[in-house]
């Protein structure tokens, strides 16, 4: 429905000629269906304008026969007929515009049609002027003249028709008075026609305001009607009336209905008593009716008063307004108000309150309301010096189970959690969910450390129990990080983070375990990030680079290979240890283009500066090998490089299968198909992934050194792996690299237990690319002596 449009605006001063002739709309109207109603007026006068047009030509052809060419007056009766046709067809077309928009095309369509019968009756005073005697011109345009004031005043005109057929009409009157030279006629003509045509403005201008004024008032009028239809079959308010001893009077159908009564039921009873249901038998009412019947009781003004009633024994919430009632002499008579049932907008509110606190999947105070729960605890520890607590908790390979049976199963997960969380905690505790797979508790007042501790170690216990979930036993554990308020922090956001900061040495120190807050942890968090800044700007600065560890035939200890290891020498830092920031990079993801410069320098290296038949060994993240470009890194780095792809082996650890591993074997045989080959890493250390070796062809697979450390203590379990391992390597057709070897003894060892290649501190500790010049220099030397 279009904005209704004020009266006033539509006066005359307020419409230019072009809005009021229809070329033109002003902005929040519905121009085209205010002229709609005009046009749509030209077809109750047709018969008319045909009868008035052709009567007066007849008129004009009796008086001019005889003095104008019969051909003539025959030609200009027939195109008369034919454009008076043509326009009455056009007004016939435009019956239904006013129940539709008329366009502007057609309104321009109409004048053209209109102003031809204009365009004939000026072809004829202008035949009499060349044909006939001059006055026969005078004739006829008194005739045209009465046309144009016909059209001009008439309310069944079109004002944009009616000024076409004045122009053109006029024209040819004009133009005939100047070829007689009769200029005083051509003066009246000129006059007839502006001032028909102003005339026609004008009239216009009058007629479209009106319309405009009474769509405006019928829009307004529409628009009361609606509302108060709207009132009337909601039922949404009622009114309601009292006397002085609260008893209802003058009782609505509506506000029976609301009560569940008829109106003879209820007239004269207690207001009060009918609402307050049982209570009013028992005396135990509402605090909001308590509050109504205060208000009643003072006589005061009261609105949007939210009461709880309770109507045929169910609760109800009822929002009130009230004027107590004075007759003529002060004296009070009751009083007048209205209501409405706003319960199920309470209830919808309580809704969102609900959902606004509490987890929808465990059902848990969430994260907001923990928040809440723990700046209350502050408040109280500072206002009784106490000591208040929280507890962050996270599940150990949830994370795992998740991906491999799904979010519903997970979810389950979660459930069950909460369930046994719950069941944990005591009065004054407070358990619920921070998100994802974390949980925490709120401990208002801890009169000592024990209950912490005990919690923690009962949380732990008891989430590392199986889970029994659609037919499977699942298990999952949990750590836990405790920060003590206000000693650990005087505010909720201090707290949270220091107790997050104890949840993650819990975790780096391998889960299960509960840790408190440590200042020191803070001093390493601020280490980290620090460390985390540098090395974001560690490859700008060009202060990474790399060494070079040799791998060796365990026959013959000729080199077969050598590892790229990478290594940070920070401008802020000094140089860091590749166990500190590997693992910061892997976290922060900023090991990807790490691992690119890598491979990049490691391949140009190998390429530029080493004999051909040494490969170069790469170590690649699962991080990597999750980016979806990873194999066109290693072709953009053998293409800048003009290493040869034999040369080229990519070692990977098996964190891969943890990750998405079709993803990672995907990348992988990509790789393969360029001809570089790829190494398993760290073999045994603690995944499982014996099917891959069968689906993902390795070429080496390396023993971890913690294998090779305990055989050489003649450990009978690592010596058994190791044996293993070799059998199954030689069965698949792989080779084997011990790495960690350190002296003679060692190498010895392996040698008799089948690995191929041997790796460690014995044959070359990790060194600067000149250093391995050198190497390949002393080889080259040896050569050259065992030769001559």
């Amino acid at each position: 429905m279009s904005e209704p449009v004020n009266p006033q605006q539509t006066s005359a001063p307020a419409l230019s000629t072009r809005q009021v002739i229809g070329l033109e709309a002003p902005e929040g109207s519905d121009w085209g269906v205010v002229h709609g109603q005009q046009y749509a007026l030209l077809q109750e006068r047709v018969k008319v304008r045909i009868g008035l047009h052709l009567t007066s030509f007849l008129l004009v052809a009796v008086t001019l026969y005889g003095s104008l060419p019969t051909v003539v007056l025959g030609l200009w009766g027939l195109a008369l007929l034919v454009a008076v046709g043509f326009a009455s067809r056009s007004d016939l077309g435009l019956g239904d515009a006013d129940n539709r928009f008329i366009e502007l095309a057609e309104m321009k369509s109409h004048a053209m049609a209109t102003g031809t019968k204009g365009a004939v009756w000026s072809a004829g005073m202008l035949a009499c002027a060349w044909l006939a005697d001059p006055a026969s011109v005078v004739l006829v345009w008194a005739v045209v003249a009465m046309l144009v004031v016909a059209s001009s005043a008439s309310r069944f005109g079109a004002p944009l028709s009616s000024i076409a057929f004045t122009l053109a009409a006029g024209a040819g009157g004009f133009a005939a008075s100047l070829i007689t030279a009769q200029y005083g006629l051509a003066v009246v003509v000129l006059m007839t026609t502006l001032l028909a045509i102003f005339g026609v403005i004008e009239s216009a201008r009058i007629r479209v305001a009106a319309r405009l004024a009474e769509s405006a008032m019928q829009e307004k009028s529409e628009v009361v009607s609606m509302l108060l239809r709207e009132f009337e079959e909601g039922q949404a308010d009622w009114l309601w009336q009292i006397d002085p001893r609260r008893r209802l009077k003058s009782v609505s159908p509506r506000f029976a209905f609301s009560l569940g009564k008829q109106p003879s039921e209820i007239e004269g009873e207690s207001f009060l008593q009918l609402i307050s249901g049982d209570g009013w038998k028992t005396g135990r009412f509402p605090p909001s009716l308590h509050e109504l019947a205060d208000k009643l009781k003072r006589k005061k003004n009261f609105s949007n008063l939210v009461v709880r009633v309770s109507i045929d024994g169910q609760d109800r919430w009822w929002e009130l307004s009230g004027t107590p009632i004075v007759d003529e002499m002060g004296t009070y008579q009751g009083f007048r108000g209205v209501g409405s049932d706003v319960t199920e907008q309470r209830e919808s509110s309580e809704k969102i309150e609900y959902l606004a606190r509490y987890d929808t999947l465990t059902q848990l105070p969430n994260r907001r309301m923990l928040n809440e729960a723990l700046g209350e605890a502050l408040k109280y520890a500072a206002e009784w010096r106490s000591r208040c607590a929280f507890l962050m908790i996270d599940l150990d390979r949830f994370k795992a189970i998740n991906d491999s049976l799904g979010h519903l199963v997970g979810d389950r997960m979660l459930g069950e959690v909460a369930a046994r969380l719950k069941s944990l905690v005591v009065e004054g505790e407070v358990v619920g969910r921070l998100g994802g797979d974390e949980f925490a508790v709120v401990i208002r007042d801890i009169a000592n450390r024990e209950r912490m501790d005990t919690l923690a170690r009962d949380i732990i216990q008891r989430l590392s129990e199986p889970y029994h979930i659609e037919n499977q036993v699942l298990y999952v554990g949990a750590s836990v990080g405790s920060a003590l308020g206000p000693r650990d922090g005087r505010t909720v956001e201090e707290l949270l983070r220091n107790a997050d900061l104890a949840l993650y040495r819990a975790k780096g120190e391998g889960g299960g375990m509960h840790r408190e807050y440590e200042p020191s942890l803070h001093a390493n968090a601020e280490e980290k990030r620090q460390l985390e800044h540098s090395l974001r700007n560690a490859l700008e600065r060009d202060e990474m680079l790399l060494h070079y560890q040799p791998v060796v035939d365990a026959t013959t200890e000729e080199i077969v290979s050598f590892e790229a290891l990478i290594r940070w020498d920070s401008a802020d830092h000094g140089f860091v240890s590749p166990g500190k920031f590997i693992p910061l990079a892997e976290d922060t993801r900023l090991i990807v283009p790490i691992g690119t410069w890598v491979m990049q320098e490691a391949c140009r290296e190998a390429a530029d500066n080493w004999p051909t038949n040494i490969k170069v060994n790469v170590n690649v993240s699962p991080e990597q090998l999750l980016e979806t470009d990873f194999s066109a890194t290693v072709v953009r780095a053998l293409s800048d490089s003009g290493l040869d792809p034999k040369r080229l082996e990519i070692e990977v650890t098996e964190s891969i299968f943890l990750r998405d591993a079709s993803v990672a074997r995907n990348a992988l045989e990509e790789c393969m198909a360029l001809g570089c080959s790829v190494a398993l890493d760290d073999f045994g250390t603690g995944y499982s992934s014996l099917g891959y070796l069968r689906k993902l062809k390795f070429s080496t697979i390396k023993v971890d050194r913690t294998f090779v450390q305990g055989a050489a203590q003649q450990s009978p379990e690592s010596i058994a792996i190791i044996r293993a391992v070799v059998a199954m390597a030689d069965s698949l057709g792989m080779t084997t690299t011990a790495e960690g070897v350190e002296n003679e003894e060692e190498a010895e060892m392996i040698r008799s237990m089948g690995c191929t290649k041997i790796q460690g501190f014995h044959f070359g500790r990790p060194m600067p690319r000149d250093d391995v010049a050198g190497v390949f220099t002393r080889r080259a030397a040896e050569q050259r002596l065992k030769s001559a």
